[in-house]
C-alpha cells in the first residue's frame, strides 16, 4: 500500500465526498458531521504521513496504471507539493469543524463539497502534467461554485455570476494554451516539457511563448493577480465566512502553479524561453500589493479587509516567484504558509463578531459590544500582529525573510518603499478596525451586550489556526530547513527531471 500512499491525499477526499452522499450520512445531520470531521482527520493525518514519507524517501512518483511518464499520467509528491498538501488537508479539517456548529444546515451539501475542493487542491498540487492540472481546476471551481451559493441570497448570486463568467473565459484560455504548447512540444508532462523547452528553435519559440504567456493570463486570474484580482474582493466577502476560509487557499494554488511552471518549464534550463515570465511578474506583483493595500485601507468591514490582505499576500508571493532563486522561493513557501493560515482564521473571527454585534455585523461602526471582548479581542490581535508581521509570530519573521531575499536579489530599490508602506497601510487599517469593532458602542446597556457566544467547537477551530503562527517561530529551525531544502528540490530542475522521467522512487 505503500507505493499507493502519493494517491491517498486524492482517493481520501473523493471517497468522503462520495460517503456523504449515501445514506445514513446523506440523512443525518449529526451523522454526516462525525464522519466529515472524521474523513477530514484522517485526511491530514495521511497527508503528514506523506510528508514524512518523502521527507525521508525523497521524491515520490506515482504512475496511474503502471503507465510511466511522459506517456501516462503521473502524480509527483515532492517538498513542495505535500507541504501545501498538508496545509490543505489542515483547512479542511479546520473548516469542517467549524460548520458543524451550524453553518453546515444553511445549505446543501456542505460536507460533501469541502472534501470535493479539498481534492481538486490536492490534484492540483500533486499532478505531474498540465492537462491533468487543468482537470483538477474544474474539480475544484465547480466545487467552489457551489460552496459560494452556501446559504446564498442575491448578493451572493451577483458575486457568484462574475466568479463564474471568469473563470469560464479562464478554463477556455487555459485549455487554449494547453493546445498550443502541445502542438509544439508534443507533450503536457511538465517534466517532459522542461527537458524539451530548450531544444525548440525557429517559430516553435515564439508559439511556446505565446503559450506561456497565456498560461500566465490563467494564473494571474486564478491567483488574482492585478489586473484580474477585481473578482477577489466581493466574492470573499459575500461568501459565508467559514467558505471563505477555505478559499483562502485557493489563490495559493495560481501561486504555486507559476512557481512550478516558470521555474520547472521557463526557468533556468529553458533555453531562449528562460525566465520569460520574470518582468511580466515582477511589475504585477508590485501593483498588486499597492491595489491590495489601498482596498485594505477602504474597507468598511472586516470580512472586506481580509479579502483584500488575501490580495496583498498574492502579490507578495508572486514577487518572490518573479526572483526566482532558491531563498526566494524558501520565503515563499514559508509566507505562504503563514498568510493563508493567518487569512482563515481573520475570516472566522469576523464570523464570530458579526454574530455577538448584531445588525452592525462586522461593519467598522459604532453598534452593540461584542459578548465575548477578551477572547475575539485575544483572538483579533495575535491575528493582526501577525499580519502586520510584529514580532515574536510568524509574520515578522516572514517579513524579514522576504525583505532580506529582496535585498540579495537587487530588487530592493522599488520592493522595499512598496512593501514596506504596504505594511504600514495594513497597521493602520487593522488598528482602525480594532478599534471600531472593540470600542466605539453604541449602546451600553448590560442586555444588549449578551449576544450569541463563540461555540467550543469554533473556539477550537480559531485558535487552532492563530497558534500555528508562533508554532512557526518556535519550530523556526527546523521550518526554515525544510522550506529551503524544498526550494533546492524544485529548483534542481535536472535532477526532478530525471526522477519523473525514470520513474521515481
Amino acid at each position: 500500500m505503500i507505493q499507493h500512499i502519493a494517491s491517498w491525499p486524492i482517493l481520501l477526499p473523493m471517497l468522503a465526498g462520495v460517503i456523504l452522499l449515501l445514506p445514513p450520512c446523506g440523512k443525518s445531520i449529526p451523522i454526516r458531521r462525525v464522519a466529515s470531521v472524521f474523513m477530514a482527520f484522517l485526511s491530514t493525518l495521511v497527508s503528514a504521513f506523506l510528508l514524512w514519507e518523502v521527507l525521508h524517501s525523497g521524491i515520490i512518483v506515482y504512475a496511474i496504471g503502471d503507465w510511466q511518464a511522459p506517456f501516462g499520467i503521473v502524480l509527483v509528491a515532492d517538498l513542495v507539493s505535500v507541504l501545501l498538501v498538508c496545509l490543505t488537508s489542515l483547512l479542511g479539517l479546520v473548516v469542517t469543524l467549524y460548520s458543524c456548529v451550524g453553518d453546515d444546515e444553511k445549505g446543501g451539501f456542505f460536507h460533501p463539497l469541502v472534501h470535493f475542493l479539498v481534492l481538486g487542491v490536492n490534484g492540483a498540487f500533486l499532478t505531474g502534467d498540465l492537462f491533468n492540472l487543468f482537470v483538477f481546476f474544474e474539480v475544484l471551481l465547480i466545487a467552489s461554485y457551489s460552496l459560494l451559493m452556501h446559504d446564498g441570497d442575491k448578493h451572493k448570486t451577483r458575486s457568484a455570476i462574475q466568479y463564474v463568467s471568469l473563470n469560464l473565459i479562464g478554463s477556455s484560455v487555459f485549455l487554449i494554451a494547453l493546445g498550443i504548447l502541445y502542438g509544439v512540444l508534443g507533450t503536457l508532462n511538465i517534466a517532459d516539457m522542461a527537458q524539451k523547452m530548450s531544444q525548440l528553435q525557429g517559430d516553435d519559440v515564439y508559439l511556446a511563448k505565446i503559450g506561456g504567456l497565456l498560461l500566465l493570463v490563467v494564473f494571474a486570474l486564478k491567483g488574482a493577480l492585478l489586473p484580474l484580482h477585481l473578482w477577489l474582493p466581493n466574492t470573499y466577502a459575500s461568501a459565508m465566512p467559514v467558505v471563505a476560509a477555505l478559499f483562502a487557499i485557493m489563490t495559493k494554488v495560481g501561486v504555486y502553479t507559476m512557481l512550478r511552471v516558470y521555474t520547472v518549464i521557463f526557468g533556468d534550463e529553458a533555453g531562449q524561453l528562460a525566465h520569460m515570465a520574470q518582468p511580466w511578474l515582477w511589475g504585477l506583483a508590485v501593483a498588486t500589493i499597492i491595489a491590495g493595500a489601498i482596498g485594505v485601507i477602504a474597507a468598511q468591514d472586516l470580512r472586506k479587509l481580509t479579502a483584500n490582505l488575501v490580495i496583498v499576500s498574492v502579490g507578495t508571493l508572486v514577487a518572490l516567484v518573479a526572483i526566482q532563486n532558491i531563498n526566494a522561493t524558501a520565503a515563499l513557501l514559508y509566507y505562504l504558509v503563514h498568510s493563508t493560515l493567518v487569512c482563515a482564521a481573520l475570516f472566522l473571527i469576523a464570523d464570530l463578531i458579526s454574530h455577538q454585534r448584531g445588525k452592525v455585523a462586522d461593519r467598522f461602526a459604532a453598534g452593540r459590544a461584542v459578548g465575548q471582548p477578551l477572547l475575539l479581542g485575544a483572538c483579533f490581535i495575535i491575528a493582526a500582529l501577525s499580519v502586520i508581521g510584529m514580532p515574536p509570530l510568524s509574520g515578522f519573521v516572514g517579513k524579514v525573510w522576504i525583505l532580506k531575499t529582496a535585498l540579495d536579489s537587487e530588487k530592493a530599490l522599488l520592493f522595499w518603499p512598496v512593501y514596506l508602506i504596504a505594511s504600514f497601510a495594513l497597521l493602520v487599517a487593522l488598528s482602525r478596525a480594532g478599534t471600531s469593532l472593540f470600542w466605539e458602542r453604541k449602546h451600553q446597556d448590560s442586555e444588549l451586550t449578551e449576544g450569541v457566544k463563540a461555540q467550543p467547537l469554533q473556539i477550537i477551530a480559531v485558535i487552532g489556526l492563530l497558534i500555528c503562527s508562533p508554532l512557526l517561530v518556535i519550530f523556526g529551525g527546523p521550518v526554515s530547513e525544510y522550506m529551503i531544502a524544498a526550494a533546492t528540490q524544485l529548483h534542481d530542475i535536472t535532477g526532478g527531471i530525471n526522477t519523473v522521467l525514470g520513474g521515481g522512487s
